[in-house]
């Protein structure tokens, strides 16, 4: 087990290395960075094989002691949502091998290896059991992930990466200031060791603690009213940058509220996250179906759907944070498809706007179909996996009696579904615009990145294929977050 954890977070930054050592030559950059990702994905792979035959695992780094050392856990829950985020920068990567060298695509100098230091960030953010080393892999993420949002210098992408790095660094300092309060009040940072002792002070620390956390990580994860960076950076960055923006780096928020609410007992807090759930449910999706770009759209329902795992969170009960855990697995690479959709429909249109779009069903009907399938499923219609995870997470309300919320649920789902009409109407069914594409792309360009996007579709119908099986890792991961005794003594021992 050390040997594929190893690979999927020093792997990745070995990577990087070597690709901006070998950043003058395309052919040793790209078998660099896609080696290394693709390592760490297998590896994450092999770790979800172990886990579900052998149990957990957790590494002691250096064999320090808990309160003192870093430790890695390989829990179901870890080692369920980390196949899947590698996947999906694996599948970008792919993307951007065709896109890099159109109109549209980002600096190969610096995209592979930034990706790759993405990576790492990624996987020692989902394999932490400390609190600190959590704040040093968000650290990675943000700082690769701003050079990624810039590095092309237009004045939108610095006008709104500026949004991005003030609101996330806001975050950091929270964090920071989290970290030391958590420590003066319990001693450690240690996620296992605050399991034990955070539900023994008293109700007002506790409840402050959670809410503080709720800020932090709610920012990362564009919870209402802290999301206004996220619709206006995404848009403006290559697709291959925003595919993986909107696939992973709010829902490695979410996974972080998920683990730490739920080890710590943070039962209090679930009005409050009740509450911030449905209002970002809702103006996520209104706010999707006011926008007249593909982007735009996409990224505001990367807001709402937040809105639902919050809401399996809230409940907090087996059943409500198992749709959350499930909702959180499928999420990402229906995000990401849908993204890369998009970047073909500017590669071939030389827009994303709706209103300078149109006639795809008839000259490209493969766009059309790849299109047709993740936006189904993001808008849980059945048989696909957003209509397996929302029955799960709005199942889960129903049983809790939370009706409102149950309500919200509803309204944002059909919102959902008016707006992904409205792409589809728009871009797809719609005339086609009198001016060509101003793509430069050459027919090779496009057969990889259609490829690439062909892959991430499969990927979304395998989760649909394998729903049942996924959903019962989800609950069995649940229950160990709901009962923390176990990862007390996982970590502990």
């Amino acid at each position: 087990m050390n040997t594929l954890i190893t690979m999927t977070i020093i792997g990745p930054l070995l990577a990087a290395a070597a690709g901006m050592a070998f950043r003058r030559s395309a052919r040793l950059r790209d078998i660099s960075t896609l080696t290394g990702v693709a390592s760490a994905a297998i590896a994450s792979f092999g770790m979800l094989w172990q886990v579900s035959s052998n149990g957990a695992t957790a590494v002691r780094v250096g064999a320090w002691n808990p309160e003192l050392g870093i430790v890695l856990v390989v829990d179901l829950f870890a080692a369920l949502v980390l196949p899947v985020a590698l996947s999906v920068i694996l599948v970008v990567e792919i993307f951007a091998f065709g896109q890099r060298r159109t109109a549209w695509g980002a600096n190969p100098e610096l995209t592979g290896p930034l990706l790759s230091v993405l990576t790492a960030g990624v996987s020692l953010a989902i394999l932490t059991g400390d609190l600190f080393t959590l704040f040093v892999a968000f650290e990675l993420i943000l700082v690769s992930s701003y050079v990624l949002l810039t590095h092309q210098g237009q004045r939108e992408q610095i006008r709104s990466g500026m949004t991005y790095v003030v609101m996330n660094l806001l975050a950091s300092t929270l964090f920071l200031f989290g970290l030391a309060i958590v420590y003066a009040a319990t001693g450690t940072v240690n996620i296992a060791l605050l399991a034990e002792r955070i539900p023994d002070l008293s109700e007002g620390v506790r409840i402050g603690i959670g809410m503080w956390f709720l800020v932090v990580f709610g920012t990362k994860a564009a919870l209402f009213p802290l999301f206004s960076w996220l619709p206006d950076s995404y848009p403006t960055a290559p697709t291959t940058i925003t595919a993986v923006f909107a696939g992973l780096l709010t829902k490695i928020g979410i996974y972080a509220m998920i683990r730490f609410h739920t080890l710590t007992g943070m039962d209090d807090l679930g009005p409050v996250l009740l509450i911030v759930a449905g209002i970002t449910m809702l103006v996520g999706a209104l706010g999707a179906l006011a926008q007249n770009d593909i982007k735009r759209i996409l990224s505001f329902h990367v807001i709402s759907q937040i809105g639902y795992m919050l809401m399996g969170l809230g409940l907090f009960s087996v059943a409500g944070t198992t749709g959350a855990i499930l909702f959180l697995v499928h999420h990402m690479p229906v995000k990401t498809v849908l993204f890369l959709v998009g970047g073909l429909i500017e590669n071939h249109q030389g827009t994303s706007a709706l209103d300078r779009s149109g006639g795809l069903v008839r000259s490209r009907p493969l766009i059309a179909f790849l299109f047709a399938i993740p936006a189904l499923s993001l808008a849980g219609l059945p048989p696909f996996s957003g209509f397996v995870a929302k029955l799960a997470v709005i199942d889960a309300g129903v049983e809790g009696l939370s009706t409102s919320i149950v309500v919200c649920a509803l309204v944002a789902g059909i919102l959902t579904l008016l707006s992904m009409t409205k792409i589809w109407l728009g871009a797809f069914w719609g005339p086609s615009p009198e001016t060509g594409s101003s793509t430069t792309s050459t027919a090779l360009n496009r057969k990889i990145m259609t490829g690439a996007t062909m892959l991430a579709v499969g990927g979304t119908l395998t989760i649909s294929l394998f729903a049942g099986s996924i959903f019962d890792l989800s609950q069995e991961a649940a229950i160990q977050l709901i009962n923390e005794d176990s990862y007390i003594t996982l970590v502990l021992s």
